[in-house]
């Protein structure tokens, strides 16, 4: 199989797993050392970027405060069931740091450290990013087991899924992009 990175998975009704329901995911790298990705459609209602601004203490109170509305209140996505509490933050290739961004593709880059957080908060940079805590990671052929097993649906890149949509459309908008809906991705549908 050819690698998906830089592709969404899209979760099938069938799959086993709870965790990764109605979900989009991101595929930051796919290879024969297995894959990564984060989920880009399910956020953490409890928790805004501002919190893990204050948290990390990136900021002094008065300059926490002093943020714009979009920067305390940018969404925390639920990125993945590994390293829940780990970072990483998926942005346009605006902002690449040598040694810190990992690019994933022409467009689009990961990065994992500190600085990025500073960069959003306080220097409005990258022009697209989505902060998420925690990843999605595959074994060796994992993944495309998974696949042939009828647990996905591959989608091909958009950047207006990534960063244009509201979180909560993105599972409708990727099924829309293969010509598809809950309806008729159902097992059940037809047969009421």
């Amino acid at each position: 199989m050819d690698t998906l990175r830089g592709q969404f998975l899209v979760a099938m009704p069938e799959m086993g797993d709870e965790r990764f329901r109605d979900t989009v995911i991101y595929l930051v790298g796919h290879g024969e050392e297995g894959a990564m990705g984060l989920v880009i459609n399910q956020s953490l209602e409890d928790m805004r970027f501002a919190d893990i601004l204050e948290e990390l203490k990136l900021g002094d109170k008065d300059e926490l405060i002093q943020l714009p509305d979009k920067v305390k209140n940018r969404q925390v996505l639920r990125g993945g069931p590994v390293q829940r509490s780990r970072g990483f933050v998926l942005h346009s290739s605006d902002y690449f740091r040598a040694g810190n961004s990992y690019e994933v593709t022409d467009e689009i880059c990961l990065t994992a450290t500190l600085d990025i957080l500073k960069a959003m908060a306080f220097n409005d940079e990258p022009s697209e990013a989505l902060f998420a805590l925690g990843y999605c990671g595959w074994s060796p052929g994992q993944l495309e087991n998974e696949i042939q097993g009828n647990g996905w649906l591959t989608v091909p890149f958009s950047r207006e899924l990534l960063f244009g949509l509201p979180i909560e459309n993105r599972y409708d908008a990727a099924l829309a992009r293969l010509g598809i809906t809950r309806a008729t991705l159902s097992a059940s549908a037809g047969h009421g």
